[in-house]
């Protein structure tokens, strides 16, 4: 993906779907990559809120579960996204940032029959991990990005560094702590910007399995394993998510036929390989 004149395009030069939203002031000379969860029901009601007056708010693009991507405001432009935030000696993130929101419903709540979102729609217990924000509180549900939407994501933000030169990625988490918890913990931010920025310090933690290890759509043993379940002895990991004992890994190779596994093991018959 490339950018050209302030817009998101392909690399034979067709512009994203583009629809503008009046929630912008002034130009920006952005910095920054904050990212956000949308908390919305759909990236299309999500885009709707946030191109209405009433709103109040806007970010520069939408990326929808299913790797469709909207363009709201130009690149160049002042979005509402960040509010009151603060970030090395700047405050005011609106003025030093694009902002992109990731449809995402963000906290889930437990009820009998299990996950729900606030607005009462069902969860899939393989669409949950069960933390606490890095920032603190309680324990929660969290719904997580689906592997498109993160890809998409990567190749927006790869797009942005190179053409903005920017100098980090961060969540509204990081530059609002106590008053946002986006894009949450079902983020693998460490991941994430180690891809995009290319930092070894950034670079995630790669871990083998000790034991044939089960492996469960949730973080303890009263969640279902998954089919792949048990992983072979020495089977590769990437650790997205700690939860006390237990973590969210991505499977690093192809098991019983299948790609794309990620789960919930235990930390202790895991190892960093170093």
């Amino acid at each position: 993906m490339k950018i050209l004149n302030h817009h998101l395009c392909d690399e034979d030069g067709t512009e994203c779907t583009f629809v503008k939203s009046p929630n912008q002031k002034g130009t920006i000379d952005p910095e920054y990559l904050v990212l956000h969860y949308t908390a919305g029901r759909s990236a299309e009601s999500s885009v709707n809120w946030l191109v209405n007056p009433a709103a109040a708010a806007s970010a520069h693009m939408v990326i929808g579960m299913d790797g469709s991507i909207s363009q709201l405001v130009a690149l160049n432009r002042r979005a509402w996204h960040a509010g009151k935030s603060r970030w090395d000696g700047k405050t005011g993130l609106n003025n030093f940032s694009i902002g992109i929101e990731l449809d995402n419903p963000g906290p889930l709540e437990k009820r009998v029959g299990g996950w729900f979102t606030i607005w009462g729609d069902p969860v899939n217990d393989s669409n949950v991990i069960e933390t606490v924000h890095k920032n603190g509180g309680p324990l929660k549900g969290w719904h997580t990005y689906s592997g498109i939407q993160l890809e998409t994501a990567a190749r927006v933000a790869s797009a942005l560094v190179r053409h903005y030169e920017l100098k980090d990625i961060l969540g509204h988490e990081d530059v609002a702590p106590g008053r946002k918890t986006d894009p949450g913990p079902a983020y693998p931010m460490d991941s994430f910007r180690a891809r995009v920025l290319g930092r070894n310090d950034d670079d995630p933690e790669v871990f083998k399995t000790t034991v044939n290890l089960n492996i469960r759509v949730g973080a303890g043993t009263q969640y279902k394993k998954l089919s792949v379940s048990p992983l072979p002895k020495g089977t590769k990991l990437d650790v997205v998510v700690k939860s006390g004992s237990w973590r969210l890994v991505d499977v690093l190779k192809k098991v019983k036929g299948e790609t794309d596994i990620q789960g919930w093991v235990h930390g202790r018959y895991i190892q960093e390989i170093v």
